[in-house]
């Protein structure tokens, strides 16, 4: 039985995760479907976890920080190439609808932060905010939690850079024009596509390609230095729009730029596969063939040289590409580091006056 796309999200399918001793696999059973059921299936749920730490560390050689902060698990954008997916399976979730419904908020994170700034051993070090899943999905409107964090950040004058796909970004716009202002803060909108019929079935609660431009703009007018980061690029399907993203990207006022490659680490890979035999099938085997060109025929490849940007003729040339245009744009010129020797502790309150 073919499973149908569900409005309003990404994934089709809900296959149980890798570490499941059994699996469940849909089959036509002559019933008629029940609508009722499958919306209920598809309804978001949060649930608070008491974080024991915040600060997840890295040493991987192509990311360029090694310190990050993600405020929630799963991520409601929905959008169907998430590397995180599979994280979720660690929960005894599915890396597919589970990801997008049954998603987890760190609620104690600002108090975890502000204890870790605190203790004398800390080194400050540049934090990215959303490495994992986005910082700024619809539930961070009502629940604050980047918002708190942010505020921590500006507390102890702490370095933080800040990627989504979201607009509304901008509801923090105050806080991050102040740590502009002292060279804290650094924000990259992620746009794969300016194809608005794309990216509603591509990434569906995603803000649109134009209100993410509009976001870098609003956020360039009042001196927060902004960055675009072209993903992913989708061979045959979303990588025409390159160049114009990053013009676009520009003209609103980005600085900086990167792009990333489509990444299909272990169930992603069979995700994307189904979302693109159900929305775009005359080009699924195309799109797949092109994707093994650049993974060294496989569907993907792990390796830290070439992970984020593929091997190959079809490789190379999408970094030609991003390297003409980005000097034609007049993109990356320069990228100064944010500031770390601004960092300081608060003065702890105490209970009485001190003696001396």
């Amino acid at each position: 039985m073919k499973a149908a796309p569900i409005k309003g999200r990404g994934s089709i399918s809900n296959n149980t995760s890798r570490f499941e001793q059994f699996q469940r696999e849909p089959f036509d059973d002559e019933w008629p479907e029940i609508e009722p059921e499958a919306e209920s299936k598809s309804a978001t749920t949060v649930s608070f976890e008491t974080a024991k730490s915040i600060i997840s560390r890295n040493d991987s050689p192509d990311i360029p920080f090694d310190q990050s902060i993600n405020p929630y698990r799963g991520c409601e954008h929905g959008c169907i190439y998430c590397y995180a997916r599979p994280t979720h399976a660690y929960l005894n979730h599915s890396p597919g609808l589970d990801f997008e419904t049954r998603l987890y908020a760190k609620g104690n994170a600002a108090e975890l932060l502000r204890k870790e700034f605190s203790k004398p051993s800390y080194v400050p070090k540049l934090i990215a905010l959303g490495a994992n899943t986005d910082p700024y999905r619809p539930i961070e409107r009502k629940l604050r939690i980047t918002a708190s964090i942010l505020a921590v950040m500006e507390e102890f004058n702490h370095p933080v850079a800040i990627t989504s796909k979201s607009a509304s970004v901008i509801q923090d716009i105050d806080v991050l024009a102040r740590l502009a202002r002292k060279n804290l803060v650094r924000v990259f909108m992620s746009v794969g596509s300016l194809d608005r019929t794309i990216a509603r079935t591509l990434e569906p609660r995603a803000s649109t390609p134009g209100a993410r431009l509009d976001a870098i703009r609003r956020l360039s007018e009042v001196g927060v230095p902004c960055g675009v980061i072209v993903a992913p690029v989708i061979p045959a399907l979303t990588d025409h729009d390159m160049e114009k993203i990053l013009f676009y990207a520009k003209d609103a006022g980005a600085e900086a730029a990167a792009y990333v490659l489509l990444r299909l680490p272990l169930e992603i890979a069979e995700l994307f596969r189904e979302w693109l035999a159900a929305h775009h099938p005359l080009k699924e085997a195309h799109v797949m063939n092109l994707v093994r060109q650049m993974r060294n025929g496989k569907m993907y490849d792990s390796d830290y040289s070439s992970r984020m940007k593929g091997t190959g003729v079809f490789a190379e040339l999408l970094r030609q590409r991003f390297k003409r245009a980005c000097l034609k744009a007049g993109l990356n010129q320069a990228r100064p580091p944010l500031d770390t020797t601004l960092f300081s502790r608060p003065p702890e309150k105490r209970s009485q006056l001190s003696l001396f």
